[in-house]
């Protein structure tokens, strides 16, 4: 059965450093499109960054460009989030997913919609 697990999250102060781990069972990660999502409070939920099957093409939004990095651990079937420099705004619940099938496409998609397979999700809070 497939399957997602976060982990990582906490409280942090802003300007502080988290890394999310995101690990699946049931499927071998590395051949699918993975996709951070996060959803604070009275917002939809959106696209952070990605990381395409196979070729491992990076994705992010424009709100964590150079502050978040997504990197994939194909021995440990895991997709990690690396994230510096964090704001109040960045505080949400994090969610990774995959798509439906692997795919050979070198650019992923920060649309919801996109993405079958959704773990349970962990809480980021940035605050002083």
């Amino acid at each position: 059965q497939l399957q997602l697990v976060e982990s990582g999250g906490g409280l942090v102060q802003p300007g502080g450093s988290l890394r999310l781990s995101c690990a699946a069972s049931g499927f071998t990660l590395g051949y699918y499109h993975i996709g951070w999502f996060r959803q604070a409070p009275g917002k939809e939920r959106e696209g952070v960054s990605c990381i395409s099957g196979y070729v491992g093409s990076t994705n992010y939004a424009d709100s964590v460009k150079g502050r978040f990095a997504i990197s994939r651990e194909n021995g440990k079937n895991t997709v990690y989030l690396q994230m510096n420099s964090l704001k109040p705004e960045d505080t949400a619940i994090y969610y990774c997913a995959t798509a439906p099938s692997p795919s050979l496409k070198h650019l992923c998609s920060h649309v919801p919609g996109e993405y079958s397979y959704w773990g349970q999700g962990t809480q980021v809070t940035v605050s002083s």
